[in-house]
């Protein structure tokens, strides 16, 4: 290389290292966001959504009649909402299997279809044990069914709430049941299954109700369910009464375990999802998971009531009912489930397009970017229609329902109250644009200052006017 052009290069490598250096910049989100309207389904309670290779999900849960099993499928989550209800199976009518026929699942094994169900007799409504129907036919909704009895544990005791998945290529069972010998109601076991009706080996004992939240108004353990998540298994189970307290709690295992070592398992000091006055949603709990349409997602299956006061026993208040929601996941690969988000539109949260790993959020009502939320509702809001019309939308806060991100008249972002005036009406309502650097993303332009938008400057949210790259990648979002 001759001198002359020595000094060349160095001379464009100093100028390159001169010029303003680029912020950084998100990709597409690999989960991005979802929206479902809630209450799914009315009067289903204990719900399970199932999502097969065939292209539908299908669904099952508790009639309040607690006389049959109930199946619908559709492409869509939403769908439903909507889809027609088969009734594929019906208590008998004396014997065992004749009363209490309480939370179905439906579940795909080997070419076949199987529904675990628990039923209780007709001379005895409690002596409740855990059963499986087999269909062959492509589509479960239409098939025929075959009973293959009732599944054996060694303990012949209350037992119910089946669910079945696979760590590893082994496939096991997880369900609640009584151990006469301790004071409890109900423990959560597993063991492997040598078919889908037959287990094999000895059950372990997993979770007995110990912490308080477990135990009001009965110690009770139920419900399991399991997701994995970067070499974790995650099983959440139900716990207390089935009113206002009920609520879940989580085991946590290596994947690479023993998952029939009970010391394989941690559980959470506290409950992982609660009853929520703010957003009116009570006793939260016997959940499944399920995936969105586009499989980038997953999806939290539960069920609540809107109401806390239940006059007499629970199990005869009928209005336990499916929703859903997205499941999140902490920066550690543990799972944050949030709260019970209000009725209507699911929320979102917006991501920043030059800080990925910041999200907006309130902290003491000032709306600002931070990583790591673990209280996850304060970074969740959800779209509605905007509170000064005209085609724009309004961002209202998942855990302070009535309350809207709005600029001040000195163009800071707050969550604040709505007092029905028409000036916080006009601050709070936006247009929403295609991202201003990325039209993947959203960019939100105030109504009642036009050409300015909302950005974040110092991690703190403004409205303000964009015109430079780092302004406009600023005031770019990304909805997850």
């Amino acid at each position: 290389m001759t001198k002359t052009r020595s000094l060349a290069v160095g001379a464009a490598v100093l100028a390159a290292l001169m010029l303003p250096v680029a912020p950084a910049q998100a990709a597409t989100p690999a989960s991005p966001a979802v929206s479902y309207s809630n209450t799914l389904i009315s009067q289903r309670a204990d719900a399970q959504i199932y999502k097969h290779t065939d292209g539908y999900y299908y669904f099952t849960a508790t009639a309040p009649e607690y006389d049959r099993i109930i199946l619908r499928r559709a492409t869509s989550i939403q769908g439903l909402a909507t889809a027609p209800e088969t009734v594929i199976w019906t208590k008998h009518a004396s014997g065992a299997m004749a009363n209490h026929i309480w939370a179905p699942e439906i579940h795909f094994i080997d070419g076949k279809w199987y529904v675990y169900f628990a039923a209780g007799d007709s001379a005895d409504q409690w002596k409740i044990r855990m059963y499986v129907l087999e269909s062959s036919a492509a589509n479960p909704v239409t098939g025929g069914w075959t009973e293959k009895g009732q599944i054996a544990t060694p303990m012949d005791s209350f037992a119910l709430d089946a669910t079945t998945f696979v760590v590893n290529g082994t496939r096991y069972l997880s369900w609640a049941q009584k151990d006469p010998a301790i004071a409890t109601n109900s423990n959560v076991y597993i063991a492997k299954l040598a078919n889908p009706w037959t287990i094999s080996g000895t059950p372990a004992r997993l979770t007995v109700p110990t912490y308080a939240w477990e135990t009001v108004g009965y110690k009770v353990n139920e419900g399991p369910a399991v997701i994995q998540h970067g070499g974790k298994v995650f099983m959440t189970f139900s716990a207390a009464a089935t009113d206002s307290n009920y609520c879940l709690g989580l085991l946590t295992a290596s994947a690479s375990s023993d998952l029939t070592n009970p010391a394989s398992w941690a559980k959470t000091a506290t409950p992982v999802f609660t009853s929520n006055a703010a957003t009116s949603q009570y006793g939260p709990g016997h959940n499944q998971f399920t995936t969105s349409e586009d499989g980038k997602s997953d999806i939290l299956v539960y069920h609540d009531r809107g109401y806390k006061d239940i006059t007499g026993d629970p199990l005869n208040d009928p209005n336990r009912r499916t929703r859903v929601q997205k499941l999140y996941w902490n920066s550690d690969g543990t799972p944050n489930f949030g709260i019970p988000v209000a009725d209507g539109t699911t929320p979102v949260r917006l991501s920043s397009y030059n800080y990925p790993d910041r999200y907006i959020r309130h902290w003491e009502y000032r709306a600002r970017l931070d990583a790591d939320v673990a209280n996850l509702a304060d970074s969740q809001f959800r779209t509605v229609t905007g509170l000064a019309g005209s085609g724009t939308v309004s961002l209202e806060s998942a855990n302070f329902p009535g309350y809207y991100l709005h600029s001040r008249s000195n163009g800071e972002v707050w969550v604040e109250k709505n007092d029905g005036t028409t000036a916080f009406k006009d601050s709070a309502s936006f247009y929403q644009r295609a991202g201003l650097a990325d039209a993947a993303g959203v960019s939100y332009e105030s109504y009642s200052l036009p050409g300015r938008y909302v950005r974040h400057y110092d991690y703190l949210l403004q409205v303000q006017a964009v015109s430079t790259t780092v302004a406009k990648a600023d005031a770019t979002f990304y909805q997850q």
